[in-house]
């Protein structure tokens, strides 16, 4: 019975010091509850290493200057530290008018190739500017258009697919003003992003104007949008508004001296946010329309 208990002991013995040492190689990581140390587990995160809060947006529109419905938030999220790029899909290059005297065609596209580098310099924001032309053939007919924006849609899905953006903003139905190569771009993204489920998930949105802002009766119906839907109100300050300034001030071609102090006017009684349509996303399958 003595040696039975002496054998006892010493297994005891043997179990303590086994938990003891598994103790002493895994349980040092275990921070203390009260004024711990965490220097260790700050140490295995290097400087500079990717984190799940690192955000990418793709900001998509037709033509150099329409980034301005949008600057001062891109100028907001580039602050923040997110990755943004600027898509620009057309060269501008019918954008004449009275006060730059300026003719249409390769010379003027390249003015605009150069204005648009400027504003995206000014924002702080990477840009793709594509090489469409300006109102995507649509002058010539079926047999010009319809190849230049099958072109566009595959380029976009190719840009989509590479940069795994989190959210994307872009023209809604309305186009912001109605112009053709707004809506065309808007509904081509809109379409590209439905074409398939992404393997990271995104958001898209479009920019909008709630219609109470509008005065006129037919432009409420052309280009508003009841608040209601406009449920993303994104605001910005004033050195952010400043920076939208500058990125018209680079577009020179399309905008006369007066242009800038007409901005500035207007903002004097304007609120300092853009508006967003957030894409409704299915949440399952139905069988009648009246659901």
């Amino acid at each position: 019975m003595k040696n039975l208990k002496t054998v006892i002991k010493s297994i005891s013995v043997v179990a303590l010091s086994v938990l003891l040492f598994q103790c002493n190689m895994s349980c040092k990581d275990i921070p203390k509850k009260d004024g711990a140390d965490t220097t260790a587990k700050v140490d295995t995160q290097k400087e500079g290493a990717s984190t799940s809060t690192e955000k990418t947006l793709l900001a998509i529109f037709a033509h150099p200057d329409d980034e301005l419905t949008v600057a001062p938030i891109l100028a907001k999220y580039v602050d923040e530290g997110v990755k943004v790029y600027l898509v620009i899909a057309t060269d501008g290059r019918y954008g004449t008018n009275e006060h730059s005297g300026l003719k249409a065609g390769d010379g003027l596209a390249a003015i605009r190739r150069a204005e648009m580098q400027c504003s995206a310099d000014h924002l702080g924001v990477e840009l793709l500017h594509l090489e469409y032309h300006d109102q995507l053939r649509s002058a010539e007919g079926y047999d010009g258009h319809m190849p230049h924006i099958k072109s566009l849609m595959k380029e976009v899905h190719s840009i989509i697919d590479t940069m795994q953006p989190d959210a994307i903003i872009t023209f809604g139905p309305d186009g912001w003003s109605n112009h053709m190569d707004h809506r065309l771009v808007g509904a081509t993204v809109t379409q590209v992003v439905l074409s398939q489920l992404w393997t990271k998930p995104l958001n898209l949105y479009y920019v909008g104007t709630p219609s109470d802002l509008l005065d006129d009766p037919e432009i409420k119906i052309l280009r508003g949008q009841d608040r209601s839907y406009l449920t993303y109100k994104v605001t910005y300050t004033d050195e952010q508004r400043e920076q939208a300034y500058n990125v018209l001030a680079c577009h020179k071609s399309q905008f006369g001296e007066d242009a800038l102090e007409r901005m500035k006017a207007r903002d004097t009684y304007k609120e300092k946010a853009v508006y967003l349509r957030k894409f409704a996303h299915p949440v399952g399958l139905k069988n009648s329309v009246f659901e």
